[in-house]
Parts: structure tokens; sequence; C-alpha cells
């Protein structure tokens, strides 16, 4: 089994089986929506898009962030435990982000595409075993210069090394999260937009046992988590 990784820039050349990688917050974020009751998320890349999508399904909701602040209009932001006290049972929901839902939908040739973070980490690669793919393609979302995006690359190493049968210690891994540029945004006190519950609940590994599959449906993104 061999692995690639690729960007937000490069991700339209992957083929074959893609995962997408969003620790903070995307996939997270998605991953407790569905724990909730969400029957499926529609991945869009435009604010555009999402607010057309709230008004053309019925009872939708729509989350997301720009540039990680909240969007006037929208439902929810991209905070994991925002959640907590809702029941998304049945509910459509659509989401729009700077860089999880742009990977998916750049990721214009995979054939089988799987969304991640570490809430389903452990999932997704037991999921991935089993299909034994030749090769593996890891999107970095987060990934930019001067350490941007090891966050997200610290999830694909920890699932290489699962594949591999390395048994690796997780702490090693939500370390570099945590030690991350944007981990640091959720430990900087001033940054209400950056609460540090939110890192809290993306580092609570192997928290759902569940993957995150992404369907393309009549030119549209469909994920609806699945047990294994």
């Amino acid at each position: 089994m061999r692995f690639r990784r690729t960007s937000l820039e490069t991700c339209k050349n992957a083929t074959g089986v893609v995962v997408v990688i969003d620790v903070l917050r995307a996939f997270s974020t998605a991953a407790y929506a569905f724990a909730k009751g969400a029957k499926d998320i529609r991945l869009v890349s435009t604010i555009e898009e999402a607010f057309y999508w709230k008004n053309e399904i019925p009872e939708s909701l729509v989350m997301g962030e720009a540039e990680g602040l909240p969007i006037p209009g929208f439902d929810f932001g991209n905070s994991p435990p925002q959640f907590d006290s809702l029941s998304l049972d049945g509910k459509h929901l659509i989401q729009r982000t700077t860089s999880g839902t742009q990977g998916v939908v750049r990721s214009v040739n995979a054939e089988i595409l799987l969304a991640a973070s570490f809430c389903n980490v452990g999932a997704t690669a037991k999921h991935l075993e089993a299909l034994s793919p030749a090769e593996i393609t890891f999107v970095i979302t987060g990934l930019h210069p001067v350490g941007w995006g090891d966050e997200d690359a610290a999830c694909a190493d920890f699932i290489e090394e699962l594949l591999l049968d390395h048994n690796p210690d997780p702490s090693d891994y939500l370390r570099r999260v945590s030690e991350s540029p944007p981990g640091r945004l959720f430990q900087d006190l001033k940054l209400e937009d950056y609460p540090y519950q939110d890192l809290e609940y993306c580092l609570m590994i192997n928290r759902f046992d569940f993957i995150m599959p992404i369907y393309k449906e009549g030119g549209h993104l469909l994920m609806i988590a699945t047990d294994l």
C-alpha cells in the first residue's frame, strides 16, 4: 500500500481512494453533527451555494465559517460543542468551510472519497484496511507555509501508521495538533472565535465509530455517516 499527500492546490490530480482531512475543525464538527442525528451533510465551496441549497432543501440547516469566523445568516458556525444540547434527528445539513469542504470539492478525480478527523480516525483506518487499495491519497487541507497544516498531517500520519500495523502512540500525534499554529489559536484566551473547548472536542480520538464517505450525486457532494 502506497501513501501520497496533497494540498488544496493539487488535490484535483488525486485519483483512486482519497481521504480529505480537516481536524480543526470542519470534519470534527461534521462528526459531532452526525452523532446528534443529522441525516446527511451537503458539502459546498461558496457561501452563495450554501444559502442556495438552504432555500432549496426544506428545513435544512447550514453550518461553517469563512477564514475561521462565523458567517452571518448561517444556522451554525464551525464548532463541535454547539450541538451539545440539540437534536439534529433527520436534518439535512449544508456545510461550507475555508479548508475542509474545499478539499472535497476540489478532489474531482477521486473514485472513493472519505472525510476524516481524529474523532473517527480508527474507523477510517479500519475501512481503508478493508478496501486494501494499492494507493491512498491524503488531502492535507490546512497545509500552508510555516508549519500550518501539521494538525491534518498528524492525522494522516496516524492513519498511515495504523495501516502499517505499527501500533502508534496517539498522544504524540494529538500533541502535534495542540502545538500546530491553528491549535495554538484555541489556547489564546483573547480569541473568542477559537474557544479552547473546540480543541478539546477535536482531540477526542475515536470518539465515533463511523466513517464519513462522500457520494457524488448529480454533480453534488453528499456526506453520510456509515457505521462499520
